[in-house]
């Protein structure tokens, strides 16, 4: 009995405060998770860039559009599927722009992002295929941190239940209009996810270098791989949407099925119109120099020339020509 007790005893805690005071400035957990994230996911994007023969940097360059554009296109997503929570009666619309409060619709920020790295992508003569197969793994390592902003501000948890790892919740976090009885426990759905995209992310990983995939088919693997966990976890949670039954789902589980679908027509169909991996990953009449792709080094280039050409004749100059 005793070690019954203590197995049901293994709840997952939250945080007293998801907000901490560097003097009069605020870091809220919520917004270190996704500045993290984005960290970590520009870092992978770098180095699969680097791998498939684009110059260092060039993720990062492309991050500077795709950050803004994905948190305004994450923000957008969810103030569009959750209007109720900012327009109507009693409600202020500003508050459609306190971020930190919690609020990112995934796919919003995806397709934003996305159009982003296009256009940072025109700018650069990049093609815009093999930048998103190369930072795609890393968005879903990003995606794995910022869930734990999520934990941060006890948000989108899931139904009741008394598995051990359950989340404790505090009463003042519970839905709107929801009770449920003391010592309640929740799914942690924050912590499903991300093991969930850490494991699809080795899975795109892994068959990124087993079959060279190229032509968005890294990115449609992602789209295929969180969406099928995607699906599941939303499935679970209890938090107030606006658009809780569309055809007896939630809206964002009709969404991750359409593009798990979708995903999947592209990748096969991809994979019969043009097999392998493109040959270049920049726009014909833009490739780099072939030195650009060094360590950055930008000492003179010592040739073949200049090791083995003879000392000049008297009268003539080193840069003399014949």
């Amino acid at each position: 009995m005793s070690t019954l007790l203590t197995i049901t005893s293994l709840t997952i805690p939250s945080p007293d405060t998801g907000v901490w005071y560097v003097g009069p400035v605020p870091l809220r957990g919520y917004a270190l998770s996704i500045i993290l994230g984005i960290i970590v996911a520009i870092w992978i994007g770098e180095r699969r860039w680097v791998a498939r023969g684009g110059r260092p940097g060039d993720v990062q360059d492309l991050a500077i559009w795709a950050v803004p554009f994905g948190l305004v296109g994450a923000r957008l997503y969810h103030v569009l599927t959750d209007s109720a929570l900012y327009f109507g009666d009693g409600n202020n619309p500003v508050t459609a722009l306190y971020v930190w409060r919690g609020g990112l619709g995934i796919w919003g920020g995806v397709a934003l992002g996305a159009l982003g790295v296009y256009v940072g992508a025109r700018l650069k003569g990049i093609r815009l295929l093999p930048a998103l197969d190369a930072m795609a793994p890393g968005v879903l390592v990003a995606q794995a941190l910022g869930r734990w902003g999520n934990w941060f501000n006890q948000e989108l948890y899931g139904r009741p239940t008394d598995l051990p790892w359950g989340l404790e919740i505090d009463p003042d976090n519970y839905p709107s209009g929801q009770t449920f009885p003391a010592g309640t426990t929740f799914h942690p759905t924050y912590l499903y996810e991300c093991l969930w995209n850490l494991g699809a992310f080795g899975l795109v990983i892994w068959a990124d270098q087993r079959f060279k995939l190229g032509y968005g088919r890294v990115i449609a693997l992602y789209v295929m791989a969180y969406t099928a966990g995607r699906g599941w976890i939303e499935y679970l949670r209890i938090d107030t949407v606006e658009l809780d039954d569309v055809g007896g789902l939630r809206f964002n589980v009709w969404v991750s099925i359409v593009l798990f679908v979708a995903a999947s027509i592209y990748f096969v169909v991809s994979l019969r119109r043009r097999p392998g991996r493109e040959d270049s990953v920049y726009r014909e009449g833009h490739e780099p120099p072939a030195d650009s792709a060094s360590d950055g080094d930008d000492g003179p280039e010592v040739t073949e020339t200049d090791v083995d050409a003879p000392t000049p004749p008297p009268g003539k100059s080193e840069g003399a020509t014949t």
